[in-house]
């Protein structure tokens, strides 16, 4: 197989896809510097940096796989038929994509920097637009020409040492890009009303059960 790894990070993941799918060739792409930089090192596996959301090479992958990535790009539809052009006849698409807008502590933080303070230091950044429900995948799926498919959410439980625990978990993903365009004095304060308004809306329990949908599809061309 020919396989493209979008959004690889540090490789890790990477390696362990091209070794366990015996892989002629693994691209692996990502934007970090800084990532790529860890990347290991094996016979039939590169790496290139590359923006993914304008990732758009000739058909002449096998696979094109993606895991926790794609969630952070807009416009899906358009997204699914720029990959699915990247594959062979035969090809093979599989994705998976955090999917939890919906809980207090992604929701939470939609909200205050939407807030009037917040949305005009922030210039009316939002970190990115709300995921599509399942059944559109499948429905853009089944209209690229998908021969087969299989589409689910999958619900994640993770035991966090106590509530307090669900702020650091979003500060190292969710809330990033509003640390990086916000001034070191305005970012503290950002988190501090985050933590504000989160913790009472979270049951005060140990440990603490985060639950974590995550978007899971797959698709063959034949």
């Amino acid at each position: 197989m020919r396989v493209a790894d979008l959004g690889c990070g540090t490789g890790d993941l990477t390696l362990e896809l091209h070794q366990k799918l015996a892989a002629r060739e693994t691209l692996g792409i990502d934007e970090s510097e800084a990532m790529l930089a860890k990347a290991p090192q094996a016979a039939g596996l590169r790496f290139e940096r590359c923006d993914i959301a304008r990732w758009a090479p000739a058909a002449g992958f096998d696979l094109v796989f993606s895991n926790a990535a794609l969630h952070w790009l807009p416009d899906h539809s358009s997204l699914l038929q720029r990959l699915t052009g990247a594959l062979l006849p035969s090809g093979q698409l599989a994705v998976q994509m955090p999917m939890n807008d919906e809980h207090p502590s992604h929701q939470t933080a939609f909200e205050l920097a939407r807030s009037h303070e917040f949305r005009r230091l922030l210039g009316g950044f939002e970190r990115r637009p709300p995921m599509p429900e399942p059944y559109r995948y499948a429905a853009w799926l089944q209209h690229l020409g998908y021969a087969r498919q299989h589409v689910r959410l999958q619900i994640y439980g993770h035991l966090l040492q106590d509530r307090e625990q669900v702020v650091e978990w979003v500060r190292g993903a969710l809330l990033t890009d509003y640390q990086k365009r916000l001034a070191p004095a305005d970012w503290e304060r950002f988190l501090q009303r985050y933590r504000q308004l989160l913790i009472p809306q979270l049951a005060d329990e140990r440990p603490y059960f985060y639950t974590y949908p995550r978007l899971l599809f797959w698709a063959a061309k034949n």
